[in-house]
């Protein structure tokens, strides 16, 4: 029902409950004088801040037996007091907000970085098997021919054989790879997982972040609205950990075994002198290298290393398979691999122009990181002390393999390089600067009878 007052219509409002008036109002004077806030209990201007509580006071909430033994100050000393507090706390959410941003960066690197990973795993497991089909096949071969094989009863059994020996390494394959799937869907998630986790714990802090601002602003009373809320929860938010997701290593997917036709292909390499770098000191029989801190007095040579503690090989391998080992436990820094005879030996790293395929070993403490080229980037296997590694070279194929020896496993391997003219075994150390530096490589010598191989399923990659 509506009446006319001076030709205005006027409603009958219903302002509800007395609470409801209350709060009304009070949002209504806080809006026209920002300074001002009225209590909404009992409609007065508050002027009091209870510590205990952490709320604001008018003057009948003092005198109340609720507040009868708590701590209460002025509003002005309070607020001086959280707008410190809160400005250090928002100091301190700013910093944590950007770390939690650069983890979120970093856990978004390591999504592409493992399905990457992945995909040089999978791709050496399979080219890792092929080559030792190639290799089981060419020991059974080497061995029909030790024994005279023209009955073609012998013939039909060595191709059963074959294809036993085929089967045998498909179904390897298969589970090697199967689990290198699991693996990287059970990492894959546990990234997504933290993703989102540290999304939420980001947009949490930059709103929080955003509270605490308005709460340091111009307005005494605006500091203490709420206080011990925002204090609860910005601590909360502080207290909470940030940490990466904890992922399985891919070297749980290494390829264990190797062909006893290794072995058959060993090679018995020894060092050029002409292009050892003045602080390598070659034994005399040429197969070991030391470093010393000062460089000798060598013979000039156009051959020569100048920049790196690098020696190249004597023998060069333009076709066939050839295999050599190499003793890596006294040195803590070395490249082992091959490379194209015309490579330049004055740069100090590897060029871009794939004229080399290296594999490069550090020892930290007890622990070993490994790098490749080409291209250069780190490989996931992390490994223990190593004593010897052995490199095994397809010309044909453009295959290069590093086996750790004493584990009888592949650390990695390269597939279809293309070199252009005759490859050279490489070895390497790290010039010593300034502090004493004795390490020192050693070529392993064949087997004395390399010949002596007999065949069967399970013993060709023992």
């Amino acid at each position: 029902m509506s009446s006319v007052q001076g030709g205005i219509p006027r409603q009958k409002v219903h302002l509800g409950t007395p609470a409801r008036m209350s709060r009304r109002l009070s949002s209504q004077l806080q809006r026209k004088f920002p300074e001002d806030l009225y209590c909404e209990k009992h409609l007065e201007l508050v002027q009091l801040f209870c510590v205990d509580d952490q709320i604001l006071l008018c003057g009948q909430c003092f005198h109340s037996q609720e507040h009868e033994n708590h701590s209460v100050c002025g509003v002005q000393e309070a607020a001086g007091v959280y707008r410190k507090l809160f400005q250090e706390i928002l100091n301190t959410l700013k910093e944590k907000l950007e770390v939690a941003k650069s983890i979120l960066a970093d856990e978004q690197e390591r999504m592409v970085m493992i399905q990457g990973e992945e995909q040089d795993f999978k791709e050496m497991i399979e080219s890792e098997y092929r080559i030792r089909f190639r290799l089981m096949v060419e020991e059974m071969n080497f061995q029909s021919l030790q024994d005279c094989v023209f009955n073609p009863k012998l013939r039909e059994d060595h191709l059963n054989q074959v294809l036993a020996f085929a089967t045998e390494l498909k179904g390897q394959s298969q589970e090697t790879l199967q689990r290198l799937n699991d693996l990287g869907k059970e990492n894959m998630n546990k990234l997504k997982e933290s993703e989102g986790r540290l999304s939420g714990h980001i947009c949490s802090l930059q709103k929080m972040t955003v509270e605490l601002e308005k709460k340091c602003g111009k307005y005494t009373l605006m500091v203490l609205q709420n206080a011990g809320s925002s204090l609860i929860r910005s601590e909360s938010l502080l207290l909470q950990c940030l940490e990466q997701a904890q992922i399985t290593d891919l070297s749980l997917c290494q390829v264990t075994g190797m062909s006893r036709m290794l072995k058959v292909l060993q090679r018995a390499v020894t060092l050029d002198p002409k292009t050892a770098n003045p602080f390598l000191v070659l034994s005399e029989d040429l197969r070991s290298m030391h470093l010393r801190n000062v460089q000798q007095d060598v013979p000039r040579s156009p051959e020569r290393f100048v920049f790196s503690a690098t020696v190249l090989g004597v023998e060069s391998f333009t076709s066939g398979r050839h295999y050599w080992e190499v003793d890596v436990e006294k040195a803590t820094k070395w490249q082992l691999g091959v490379s194209e005879d015309s490579a330049s030996r004055h740069g100090d790293l590897p060029t871009a122009s794939g004229n080399k395929a290296l594999l490069m070993g550090s020892l930290m403490g007890t622990n070993y990181t490994f790098w490749a080229f080409p291209p250069l980037k780190r490989v996931s296997l992390r490994g223990e002390q190593m004593h010897k590694v052995g490199v095994f070279l397809d010309c044909e194929s453009g295959h290069i393999s590093f086996y750790d020896v004493a584990n009888r496993s592949l650390i990695y391997n390269f597939s279809s390089l293309t070199f252009q003219g005759a490859l050279r075994p490489i070895f390497s150390l790290c010039i010593p600067s300034g502090v004493t530096n004795s390490d020192s490589l050693s070529i392993c010598l064949p087997p004395v009878s390399s010949c002596d191989v007999t065949v069967s399923p399970q013993s060709s990659l023992a």
